[in-house]
């Protein structure tokens, strides 16, 4: 038993990271009709910042976390990041936040394409046909969406959210081949701190687009999703110190029964079969590259054994 702790602690940490996001998500929407999206990156990464720094202290890490020796890795990590962020911010404005969960699913699908295209992974048949299935179950979730009648603004704008969100999503895999490289250099605590401020950075970008002066219960609101994002970030990263990644990986998708549950309770969203069936098909595919990953992981670990004199 002393020897599950580890793990059993990871899945812990890592289930209530899903729920601290998916809240942070919540508030977040709610605040999007007046407060544009760019505007919003400003306050989740302005307000991370210090609960960020305050964690790196206490684990006498802030030394570390302020240390690199790619600078220029963080910012374009930051630039994509940020894309991302902003993106699936404004999409939250659009769409229920169940679906616009189930779009941010494509993420680590399109992973896989992206680190074969630009960092030489080794694709085999089994993770290509994982992210087709996955990428149909995206096409599913945004059917709807893109089927439109002409001439309805409110589909029109749903529309927008699809795709706003899909972009996010492409953005988000991007960031995640930033980080793959960047963590053969570069310790955790660095990447996490120079994202959030980068993030802060690059939100003022977005000025001449429109910021609004939000009244005292928005500013409260979205200064608590800056601190929950802190918050959320530091149980990720503690519990992939638990655990091995591909045990714990697959509670990402429990953010959906936490989003479904939000999107009911507090914005009366109520799924359709169609978004459930493609969020299923998605979810599917990604925990079928989890386990392909964790086999192969296996059977690495195995051959270099046998190879050890």
């Amino acid at each position: 038993m002393p020897a599950l702790r580890g793990p059993l602690r990871g899945i812990a940490l890592k289930v209530m990271s899903v729920v601290v996001f998916i809240a942070m998500s919540a508030l977040i929407k709610s605040t999007s009709q007046h407060v544009p999206a760019g505007e919003a990156v400003f306050f989740r990464s302005l307000f991370a910042m210090p609960v960020i720094v305050v964690w790196l202290i206490l684990r006498a890490e802030l030394a570390t976390g302020l240390r690199t020796v790619n600078p220029m890795g963080h910012v374009w990590r930051g630039v994509v990041g940020t894309c991302a962020m902003g993106l699936g911010f404004a999409g939250l404005a659009y769409l229920p936040l169940p679906e616009v969960t189930a779009i941010g699913y494509a993420a680590p699908l399109l992973t896989v394409i992206f680190a074969a295209m630009f960092l030489g992974e080794e694709v085999r048949i089994f993770r290509i046909s994982a992210v087709a299935l996955g990428m149909a179950g995206v096409m599913i979730v945004l059917w709807p969406r893109l089927t439109i009648v002409q001439g309805e603004a409110l589909g029109h704008a749903e529309a927008l959210g699809a795709m706003l969100v899909l972009g996010g999503a492409v953005f988000a895999a991007l960031a995640q081949v930033f980080v793959r490289k960047l963590v053969t250099t570069e310790k955790t605590p660095a990447i996490v701190f120079w994202f959030s401020l980068t993030a802060t950075l690059l939100s003022f970008v977005t000025l001449p687009f429109g910021w609004v002066i939000p009244s005292a219960t928005e500013a409260a609101v979205l200064i608590f999703a800056g601190l929950l994002g802190g918050i959320g970030q530091i149980l990720l990263t503690s519990s992939y110190r638990e655990a091995d990644a591909s045990v714990i990986a697959p509670f990402d998708y429990a953010s959906m029964l936490f989003a479904l549950a939000f999107g009911y309770f507090f914005f009366d969203e109520v799924p359709t079969l169609t978004m459930l069936a493609g969020a299923a098909l998605i979810i599917t595919a990604g925990i079928l590259i989890i386990w392909r990953e964790r086999r192969l992981g296996l059977e690495r670990a195995r051959q270099r054994k046998a190879m050890t004199p």
